[in-house]
């Protein structure tokens, strides 16, 4: 009977901690989509171009990438320290966001607008430094409580919980933009820090949970530690190598897809174009969720079924059409459609990848390795609109002098030849059926 326990206490995380992990992940992407669906274009009124704009991205990025590989992911694996990291994190940010509104505030009403936007960016990248322990630990906590078998339907579910906070975000945001009112009299950066001291604490009560849980499992970790390191001698072979090519090919199809996320909500406005109102803009936006939410709840629970780079193929192929249909949509509702099936898309990416990840990642190196993957996927942040995105539209609209329609559109043509150079590189040196699936079962 003791053998019996230890072994599928693994295999799937209490009722409570779900349920814990799951309103947590709903709090940070309610959040979410209150504070950033209307950050790009506030900061486009702010400081006056797409490719300034999308600085706030990248260099939030670069913070956090910095933090989690430098230092954060280390401390994770050496310490076991995934929820502790999680509630300083959260903390953290909670008291950074109300420092950062009084800052941006003050220049704002000094009259320098272009300052006040910067004071945001970099206010907010100098905190994601210190937040990303909240990310590499919520990276490997969940890692951590599922195992192949589930790992696929578990994080599918996360990510449908995610999308629904994202889309009660996005509407919660309409409300309380109000033309930028929203972030000048501080509203959402106020909200923001209720929500993100509310994850902290919830984060909390799940610690205790997950020490009972490790509790339990402790006799069976000496039997299974000359296992777990014949696992990572393995990853430092052939596991490692697919893993890394994996990232490769992932920083192409991301650069490729995000390339246009801030051209697209632009796009959106053009007077040229469909001139969307603030509700029209936000209905858009909820079909790219609600789009995301469909692929989070089916997406992993198939690829368990059949095969990650299946799966991850199908998102990749979508991703790849759409950005060619955003032109052609007649009206608000047409491309609110085909938007949708971008949010499938990108959900699809998202879910598989960090699953695939995670099923070539011995314990060992966890946090590591699972920080180099979240440094690859945040380069939708920013990155991507201003390497690409942001500076190909301003080229032809300041210096060729493209109308601005036709330069949007262009940009969305050069995101598709990217992600599908992207998708051939995936297929050439990762998605190998035989291959893939036997590492799969290496490493629970």
């Amino acid at each position: 009977m003791q053998n019996n326990k230890t072994e599928t206490a693994p295999t799937k995380p209490s009722r409570r901690i779900f349920f814990n992990l799951g309103t947590f992940q709903f709090l940070t992407f309610l959040r979410r989509g209150v504070f950033y669906t209307f950050m790009i274009p506030y900061l486009n009124v702010l400081m006056g171009t797409v490719t300034y704009t999308a600085m706030f991205g990248t260099f939030t990025m670069i913070a956090s990438s910095l933090g989690q590989n430098l230092l954060w992911g280390k401390i994770c694996d050496r310490y076991r320290t995934r929820t502790k990291l999680i509630i300083s994190g959260e903390a953290i940010a909670a008291f950074t966001y109300i420092i950062v509104f009084f800052i941006h505030k003050s220049l704002l009403d000094s009259g320098n607008m272009f300052s006040s936007g910067l004071a945001i960016i970099s206010g907010l990248s100098i905190l994601e430094f210190f937040w990303s322990m909240s990310d590499v630990g919520w990276a490997a906590l969940l890692t951590d409580v599922t195992t192949p078998e589930i790992r696929g339907k578990t994080v599918g579910t996360m990510n449908f919980i995610a999308s629904l906070g994202r889309m009660v975000g996005i509407q919660y945001a309409g409300f309380l933009y109000d033309n930028g009112q929203g972030f000048q009299n501080g509203t959402i950066f106020y909200v923001v820090t209720i929500l993100l001291l509310t994850g902290a604490v919830l984060m909390a009560f799940t610690s205790r949970q997950v020490k009972t849980r490790k509790n339990t499992q402790e006799q069976s970790c000496a039997d299974k530690k000359q296992t777990q390191e014949q696992r990572h001698t393995a990853f430092e072979g052939e596991n490692q190598k697919t893993y890394r090519w994996f990232l490769v090919s992932l920083i192409v199809i991301v650069l490729g897809a995000s390339s246009i996320s801030q051209v697209f909500i632009l796009f959106t406005q053009l007077k040229e174009g469909l001139n969307a109102s603030g509700p029209e803009m936000g209905f858009i936006l909820t079909a790219w969720t609600i789009g995301g939410m469909i692929a989070s709840l089916t997406a992993g629970g198939l690829a368990d079924r059949i095969g990650r780079s299946k799966v991850l193929l199908l998102g990749l192929g979508l991703g790849t059409i759409t950005p060619l249909l955003y032109s052609s949509a007649p009206n608000v509702l047409s491309l609110a459609l085909v938007y949708s099936l971008n949010g499938m898309s990108f959900w699809t990416i998202q879910t598989i990848g960090f699953v695939f990840a995670g099923d070539l990642i011995p314990e060992q190196s966890r946090a590591r390795s699972l920080s180099r993957y979240n440094m690859v996927m945040a380069l939708s942040w920013g990155p991507a609109g201003l390497l690409i995105g942001g500076p190909l539209a301003d080229i032809q609209t300041k210096s060729l002098g493209i109308p601005v329609h036709t330069a949007y559109v262009n940009t969305f043509y050069a995101s598709t030849i990217i992600l599908a150079l992207g998708t051939l590189l995936f297929v050439l040196k990762v998605a190998r059926p035989k291959k893939t699936e036997a590492l799969k079962h290496k490493n629970p």
